[in-house]
């Protein structure tokens, strides 16, 4: 899938769950790992679990290729890895505490 697309379709799932303050980061001018850097908030950790699994049981469904997903047991910052769209999905003081967009933007 082009990496436009994928970044559409991951948008287009986090949306699906209400995911909240959704931005994008075009990070290929800063980055070697990914081309996208999506960053999302939940209102809960249950939210934030949920958010990222949906997303990825999507992505498997669609035969795109997950290559990883971390903190989902603890579900304060859940990262969805899809390669050339890497997604943060976070609760509220964990997004102000890290501010990736800061970070990366």
């Amino acid at each position: 899938m082009q990496t436009n697309n994928l970044l559409d379709f991951a948008l287009d799932k986090i949306d699906d769950m209400k995911a909240r303050d959704v931005i994008t980061l075009d990070v290929r001018d800063t980055s070697n790992i990914t081309d996208f850097m999506v960053v999302c908030s939940g209102n809960s950790k249950r939210q934030v679990q949920s958010i990222a699994q949906h997303l990825a049981k999507e992505a498997k469904e669609h035969d795109l290729d997950v290559i990883g997903m971390e903190g989902q047991d603890i579900g304060e910052w859940v990262l969805v890895d899809l390669g050339d769209v890497v997604v943060h999905v976070m609760q509220d003081e964990t997004r102000d505490f890290y501010q990736l967009e800061k970070l990366w933007g």
